[in-house]
């Protein structure tokens, strides 16, 4: 079973006696600096010149200046950036600056565990990875709870990188709901796996796939849609909450034997031997290695990927319907920026 930290676990004083630079101000940015800024903690915010993101930040009361000067700055660097532009940022702009007895902080371990980062020995490196969204990190501790998250100590020349770790997690609000041990190692593989195998490509997989059956077959378009789209939230809703018992207590006698039965022939064993395979790319590292190349080749097949999809029947169906109820607050992607629909 893993270890569990909660508030009692945590000196909020060892985070407060720090300063804290927090790299990049997107979506796990914004949340860590405001949930820091507001615990009272000394925090200011690292961004390349000319970042739209500038603005936002300063508006919210935080202190921003270049990465290059908040690592000269900072007792505690946390590394927000995307995975592809991590390592870039680190060699650039923090590592030549950064002071010699820093500690250097993670909310992801792709880039510690396939070495594209590798920090000198006198320094601490560790990591707290809330499992939600950044809007969710802050909308939850403002509302004064907090959301689960990972810590780890990938190198301890310290001694205490786990306690200001744990502090960290604290002044973030991630303590109040609990914070799970694990390693770099694990927290990346596993959550490499969960988004490939279940959440992103395996769910859009079988979602695309039972829109297509149905409108082959001759269904109409906006019924497919409902049946395997829209209403998947709702039983994520019962997922989330309670389980699958929950699920299947929620839910019609019919939809459950009907669940039961289709579970077999639709996950098979090659099904599983397939997410073995994805597992073991993950491992070894050729994910990772294919990931990179993709980043320093232009993107390409990165476009076309994200083309299909935005050209799949489903989306087009979907847009319209979405757009017809509020309620939902539908939002579009309009090139590269989210507006709403």
């Amino acid at each position: 079973m893993a270890k569990t930290y909660h508030d009692a676990d945590a000196d909020l004083s060892l985070i407060q006696a720090k300063k804290v630079a927090i790299i990049g101000y997107g979506s796990q940015g914004h949340a860590h600096a405001l949930n820091l800024k507001d615990s009272g903690v000394d925090v200011r915010v690292g961004l390349r010149p000319g970042s739209h993101n500038a603005h936002k930040a300063e508006l919210a009361g935080l202190h921003v200046g270049t990465v290059a000067e908040v690592s000269a700055w900072a007792d505690v660097i946390m590394n927000l950036t995307p995975d592809q532009t991590a390592a870039k940022v680190y060699h650039e702009d923090i590592a030549p600056n950064m002071k010699p007895n820093v500690t250097l902080m993670f909310a992801h371990g792709f880039n510690i565990r396939f070495r594209t980062i590798t920090p000198p020995a006198t320094v601490d490196v560790s990591l707290v990875a809330p499992k939600s969204p950044g809007h969710r990190v802050r909308e939850v501790f403002t509302e004064g709870g907090g959301v689960p998250a990972l810590v780890a100590v990938e190198q301890d020349a310290s001694g205490t990188a786990m306690s200001l770790a744990l502090s960290y997690a604290k002044a973030i609000g991630c303590t109040r709901a609990g914070v799970l041990e694990t390693t770099f190692t694990e927290e990346t593989e596993t959550d490499l796996f969960g988004e490939q195998a279940v959440l992103c490509g395996g769910a859009a997989a079988l979602v695309k796939c039972g829109f297509e059956v149905l409108t082959e077959a001759g269904y109409q378009p906006e019924l497919a849609y409902f049946e395997v789209l829209h209403e998947l939230k709702l039983i994520v809703d019962l997922l989330y909450r309670g389980g699958l018992e929950y699920m299947n207590y929620s839910i019609s006698d019919t939809a459950e034997w009907g669940g039961y039965e289709a579970q077999a022939p639709i996950v098979t064993a090659d099904t599983k031997k397939a997410m073995k395979q994805l597992l073991s790319n993950i491992q070894d590292g050729s994910f990772a290695a294919k990931f990179i190349n993709e980043n320093n080749t232009g993107r390409h097949g990165f476009a076309k990927y994200r083309d299909a999809e935005r050209n799949h029947p489903i989306e087009k169906v979907g847009a319209p319907l979405r757009a017809s109820m509020p309620f939902l607050d539908p939002v579009k992607v309009v090139d590269g920026a989210v507006v709403k629909a």
